[in-house]
């Protein structure tokens, strides 16, 4: 998640092993989960390469499954949550806004992507929020990729979200993170200007 490796770099396991001082077999079940979660892929002669970077197709794809699931947990979730649930959330949203370029991209990503997987979690789908999870993985390393600062409409999105959960107004919260997911990918969409679709 950190870009410490590069989008499609080959990732030598002896490598790893070297500079995390352990043996192969550790690194190789690392390497193991990160595959299931499609964030390496195994190269053909053995070894791994880390995933490339989304293309404009599997960024419109990614578009569309999280438009068809995230609205819904969101519905779901402003029908659970809890007072408690909903403190931690507005804490969440309150260190991503502390969050700057200088100080790194990085670390406003894993936030966002701990904020989008909490109101999952809190769906009590269980199966769309580890779908989610995973999908997250995808979007934020193309986040980290190409966009080093946080933006402060992402943060006002958040916000208008949280005050739907809070009022538990499901139909409010779909539509909040269906405008949400889409704003968040015309912003992204930029890099592709030019591309088709294939």
């Amino acid at each position: 998640m950190s870009q410490a490796i590069a989008p499609g770099a080959k990732i030598s396991i002896d490598n790893l092993g070297r500079e995390l001082d352990v043996s192969q077999t550790p690194i190789r079940e690392a390497l193991s989960r990160l595959e299931a979660q499609g964030l390496v892929v195994k190269a053909h002669r053995g070894g791994y390469n880390a995933t490339a970077q989304l293309d404009l197709e599997r960024f419109d794809n990614l578009r569309e499954l999280r438009m068809l699931l995230e609205p819904v947990t969101a519905h779901k979730a402003a029908l659970r949550i809890t007072e408690s649930q909903l403190n931690e959330l507005k804490l969440i949203a309150q260190k991503m806004r502390s969050k700057t370029a200088r100080s790194g991209y990085g670390e406003f990503a894993r936030l966002d992507q701990q904020f989008h997987d909490f109101i999952a979690q809190t769906s009590g789908n269980v199966l769309i929020a580890e779908t989610l999870s995973k999908l997250h993985s995808h979007m934020h390393l193309f986040r980290l990729f190409h966009h080093q600062q946080a933006t402060s409409e992402s943060i006002a999105e958040h916000d208008v979200l949280i005050e739907a959960l809070s009022v538990h107004d499901p139909e409010r919260a779909e539509a909040a993170m269906r405008i949400h997911i889409e704003r968040a990918f015309q912003r992204f969409s930029l890099f592709f200007a030019g591309e088709a679709i294939k």
